[in-house]
C-alpha cells in the first residue's frame, strides 16, 4: 500500500529555501523600543483585560517584558495605595 503526501512547499526537492516574504517583521536590530507612555498604556488596558489586536502585535515587538513587569508592579502599588487612602478617608468621616 502506497501513501502519497501533497507537498506544500513552493520549492522543488533539493532546491534551497526561498527568501521569506516581504511582510515579515523587521530584524531585531531595527526594532523600535516602546516609550514609557506606550508601556503604561499597555499595562493600564491589561488591568481591564481589554487590548486591540493590532496593538498587541505591536507590543510583542516593541515592549521589553522587564519594563512591563516594573510598570505593572508600580501601577498595582498605586492602585492599592489609592484604595487604602479611600478607605481611610471614608472611615474617618463615618464616625
Amino acid at each position: 500500500m502506497k501513501i502519497a503526501f501533497a507537498s506544500v512547499s513552493p520549492n522543488r526537492p533539493g532546491e534551497p529555501l526561498s527568501d521569506p516574504p516581504a511582510s515579515s517583521p523587521p530584524p531585531p536590530a531595527e526594532r523600535k523600543q516602546a516609550t514609557l507612555r506606550q508601556v503604561a498604556g499597555a499595562v493600564f488596558w491589561s488591568f481591564f483585560g481589554v487590548r486591540k489586536g493590532r496593538d498587541m502585535l505591536r507590543d510583542e515587538t516593541t515592549i521589553n517584558p522587564f519594563h512591563v513587569v516594573i510598570v505593572g508592579l508600580l501601577a498595582g502599588l498605586l492602585f492599592v495605595l489609592a484604595l487604602v487612602g479611600l478607605v481611610t478617608v471614608i472611615t474617618r468621616n463615618a464616625g
